[in-house]
């Protein structure tokens, strides 16, 4: 069960603090650093009173104004032809509205942050008005210095990769959360505006995009359990295999199979390309020994079943150490006098191997195992190195018979000259979606998440 963490009571309101204050502590609700300051605080004082003044002068010089660009996107949205005051004629370019749309975030943001370090400043009044009133040391500035690396080490040390998190990922996820919204496609590169859900609705009804959609949903859902499954059984297989007596240089056998994970992913997969290519080695090979013609190479990447059956053992291939790995510590890590009391009692092998090796290995690998699903739902290397996500399928929408959703979002934004960004970026949350809430329920769900609750 949980622990209900019990929150004591602060030890004055804002409300108190307001009404019973001296000056300077009224005034700090006003502006920024004015108590500290008055406390001999120089440094909070000094760094809230330029965030207040820093804020205002931003505000005034372009923060309003990025803010406002917010509601259109830009005023001019086509290529507009006019003439100057001589007469000349001007070929004037729509508005930028990506930069308007980032610019506009990023002051959404600041203003976040200002209401945060104004939050902040509210809670430093508080405990100075209770240091006052119960007669009590206020922190002089060295002491302030000295606590953020002591006692207040984490949030000195959680600054930087905060900032990171809020520039290179709140912000971006922002931006393309907010691009859902609008009509930036390839007729609308580079003025575009809000269009609401348009889409959305052409993702879940507009003809070829739904059918594209539809079906690379539940390829990338198969593709996802069969990928996973295939990894963790014959890693599993693998590893017992390995582990089992009678097996010498059991060394060397693990390291024949981590010398496939060794390798870097994209050379495997390129030279896996060319290997199952209708005229690849492996084909020739076929030829050569005449178990076909030559004239009906088998289409491993050709045809659309092949390609998938094709996609799977390669995946397998690259991803059976990994799982043969984590098999082999659980393996190695079990009890023995487990297992050797289970054969005085006269259990056999496989009922050894159902009541006691794999639940253990079930229990641990479960959270790898989500990780495992969760990664191929988006596993874009192996499709688009190795297939590229064909064969070509008339039928889709940018999109070959082998192209999971992930790989579809490429297509839509990035390639073949069409670029449907909205498309892509609503495909993008819709894929966040089902992520995160799979990942989340399961993970609830398993016994791991649940002992380390307890």
């Amino acid at each position: 069960m949980f622990k209900k963490k019990i929150k004591l009571p602060p030890e004055a309101t804002f409300k108190e603090v307001w009404s019973k204050g001296d000056i300077a502590t009224k005034l700090s609700f006003i502006v920024m650093g004015i108590s500290q300051l008055k406390n001999k605080q120089w440094l909070k004082g000094i760094l809230f009173l330029l965030s207040e003044i820093l804020f205002i002068a931003w505000l005034i010089i372009g923060g309003i104004s990025s803010i406002a660009g917010l509601s259109n996107l830009g005023e001019n949205k086509t290529l507009r032809r006019t003439v100057d005051a001589q007469g000349y004629p001007v070929t004037l370019q729509p508005d930028a509205s990506l930069p308007i749309l980032l610019f506009g975030v990023l002051s959404l943001i600041v203003i976040a942050l200002l209401i945060y370090i104004y939050y902040a400043n509210l809670k430093s009044v508080r405990h100075l008005y209770v240091l006052n009133r119960d007669q009590k040391h206020i922190p002089t500035v060295k002491e302030d210095l000295k606590s953020l690396f002591d006692e207040r080490i984490h949030q000195t040390l959680m600054t930087i990769p905060l900032i990171g998190i809020l520039a290179f990922t709140v912000l971006p996820l922002m931006i393309n959360i907010l691009i859902a919204f609008t009509n930036y496609d390839f007729n609308h590169q580079i003025g575009f505006s809000w269009a609401g859900f348009q889409a959305f609705g052409k993702i879940f009804t507009q003809g070829n995009i739904s059918h594209t959609f539809f079906s690379l949903l539940l390829w990338t859902i198969i593709w996802a359990i069969l990928a996973t499954f295939t990894t963790f059984f014959f890693g599993v297989l693998l590893a017992l295999l390995i582990e089992s007596k009678g097996i010498k240089a059991k060394g060397f056998w693990r390291t024949l199979f981590v010398i496939v994970f060794a390798m870097p992913q994209f050379m495997s997969l390129l030279m896996m390309s060319q290997f199952f290519a209708d005229g690849g080695p492996i084909n020739t090979w076929l030829v050569n020994m005449h178990f076909i013609g030559g004239n009906n190479p088998i289409p491993f990447l050709s045809d659309p079943t092949f390609a998938k059956i094709t996609v799977l053992i390669v995946n397998g291939w690259i991803g059976i150490p990994v799982s043969m790995l984590l098999t082999t510590a659980i393996i190695q890590n079990i009890s023995q006098d487990q297992v050797e009391a289970a054969r005085i009692d006269g259990a056999n092998t496989f009922q050894i191997f159902r009541a006691i090796t794999f639940p253990q290995i079930l229990f641990v690998m479960t959270p790898a195992l989500i990780q495992q699903f969760v990664g191929n739902i988006n596993n874009f290397n192996v499709i688009f190195l190795l297939t590229g996500g064909g064969p070509l399928n008339s039928n889709f929408y940018q999109a070959g018979s082998t192209d999971l959703l992930i790989t579809w979002l490429f297509n839509l934004t990035m390639k073949g000259g069409i670029a449907n960004y909205n498309i892509g970026s609503a495909l993008g949350i819709f894929i966040f979606i089902v992520v995160a809430t799979f990942s989340l329920i399961t993970y609830r769900r398993t016994s791991a998440f649940k002992e380390g609750a307890n």
